[in-house]
């Protein structure tokens, strides 16, 4: 009987003492703020997360890119903008962080820790709005939403290139509109990510709700929604084999599952927030996603709007 006890004494202690750390860990979590105050009129369109417990978001206004610890919620300004846009954004395991330059044409990559500008590339000649960014395939793909077109950095070993590759869109992606169609008659692809299994590329379209898969010689195949469309599409996230797709105007995220291909996906769910203020776009860090308020549509991008991105319990 004594015995019973002293081994059930020493299992329970053992147990206590496993749990702890977890029980820290999701209490420490928990503790994350749910709400990152950006600078007055930094108009945020981007945002990417990590390494560590940090977010990187950029401005649509002059390009800065500001850096927030999701600790605490505090950050500051990593890397000043040349004056053009910082949309698109996406941090690798190097410290590096890739920026698409929307009007400007551009795409940018920095040094995570100290905002150096590690490389700057002209990736358009005429007009053009370079708008999203995903690294798969051993190259940074970039989203171009008045052009059919995808720019492309080889990262040969992870070395930066000398020169974008540019890869024509053909097929069932056709463009609408132009460079001169206002508000969102105008974006074509938009956010981008990778399919599940690793072989191709997503991208939506923001005027026609399409999602489709791209290949890597650039050929395009709607993927089949049965009946759903995501209208207002704007930035991709893909986790395992669940998508999750801002739209915008509709202050919602739709949570999509696809088969390995990305050929074939259901909308299993919309989520919404009243907090969300025209999100553009989303990042997740742990078990919760990070998305930014553009806000402007609505209010007019003004020096003293306050901006933040918020974090929603991932769906």
């Amino acid at each position: 009987m004594r015995r019973e006890m002293i081994s059930a004494v020493l299992v329970f202690g053992l147990a206590a003492a496993m749990g702890a750390p977890a029980r820290a860990a999701e209490g420490e979590a928990a503790a994350y703020p749910t709400t990152i105050r950006l600078p007055d009129g930094f108009q945020p369109e981007g945002i990417a997360t990590g390494p560590g417990p940090f977010a990187y978001v950029g401005s649509m206004a002059d390009g800065s890119v500001y850096r927030a610890d999701l600790r605490t919620g505090r950050g500051a300004i990593l890397s000043r903008g040349p004056g053009t846009q910082a949309l698109g954004l996406k941090s690798d395991a190097r410290g590096r962080v890739f920026v698409a330059g929307g009007a400007g044409g551009d795409a940018r990559v920095l040094d995570a820790r100290t905002g150096r500008v590690l490389a700057s590339y002209r990736l358009a000649g005429g007009p053009s709005f370079v708008n999203d960014v995903i690294l798969a395939q051993g190259a940074a793909w970039f989203t171009d939403s008045t052009n059919p077109v995808l720019y492309k950095l080889p990262l040969d070993g992870g070395r930066l290139p000398s020169d974008v590759v540019r890869v024509p869109l053909s097929g069932d992606l056709v463009y609408q509109g132009g460079p001169d169609s206002p508000g969102s008659a105008g974006f074509n692809a938009n956010g981008i990510t990778a399919t599940p299994d690793g072989r191709g590329l997503i991208v939506v379209q923001s005027n026609t709700g399409g999602l489709f898969r791209v290949d890597p010689a650039g050929r395009t195949r709607r993927v089949d929604l049965h009946g759903e469309s995501l209208p207002e599409g704007d930035g991709l996230l893909l986790q395992g084999r669940t998508l999750y797709a801002v739209q915008n105007r509709l202050n919602t995220v739709a949570v999509l599952r696809l088969n390995a291909a990305g050929t074939e996906g259901r909308v299993v769910r919309r989520v919404t927030d009243a907090r969300f203020a025209l999100p553009t776009t989303v990042a997740a860090f742990g078990s919760r996603l990070y998305l930014p308020n553009i806000r402007f549509f609505a209010t007019g991008p003004t020096p003293g709007v306050a901006y933040e991105a918020v974090a929603i319990p991932r769906p």
